[in-house]
């Protein structure tokens, strides 16, 4: 609705968008007094204090409100973000960590936990994260199983799985289809 709808009013305390706007000196969003996506890192979150008179608004100002926990958002390869001395300070943030390993890393919340023990968050989006541009069908046509499988741990790791692991998918795939007949 137009701010024209509120003309008369003295002031007008808007809610719900996370970051403090002023749409006119008398119409204000407060935003959110903490971050709730890593999408606010770095934004320093406020009230304001709103001072009325006989005559109406006399003044707006705004009181910054103290952050708790910090939010830092990380990337780079998950041996890299373990060893950085730069992010000491991230140790007690809240931590989102994007890992650009070429592969993907074994067990790596459990890592960056053990340097950053609020890491909340984890996405890979490495060389091996993203589609080959092919659909999931033309993916599959003429394959046997144990292509599909390897296919699978290479989309999910980022390199195909070793000779041991094949021989083991090769074996359960198996006893899935003996199990299948029987």
């Amino acid at each position: 609705m137009p701010a024209g709808v509120f003309d008369g009013v003295d002031y007008v305390a808007l809610g719900h968008l996370h970051r403090p706007q002023t749409l006119t000196p008398r119409l204000r969003y407060s935003g959110s007094p903490l971050a709730y996506s890593f999408g606010e890192a770095g934004q320093q979150k406020q009230a304001w204090l709103v001072e009325l008179d006989a005559a109406g608004l006399a003044d707006v100002r705004p009181v910054p409100l103290p952050t708790p926990r910090q939010l830092s958002i990380l990337t780079g390869e998950l041996a890299e973000l373990l060893a950085a001395p730069e992010h000491a300070a991230a140790e007690e943030h809240f931590v989102s960590a994007r890992l650009t390993d070429t592969v993907r890393p074994g067990d790596p919340m459990r890592q960056l936990r053990e340097r950053f023990p609020h890491c909340v968050h984890l996405e890979w989006t490495g060389a091996g994260a993203g589609a080959d541009g092919r659909s999931y069908q033309e993916r599959l046509r003429g394959r046997s199983d144990l292509e599909v499988a390897e296919e699978f741990v290479d989309h999910v790791r980022g390199a195909g799985p070793s000779d041991a692991e094949r021989e083991l998918l090769g074996r359960a795939l198996a006893a899935a289809a003996r199990e299948d007949a029987a």
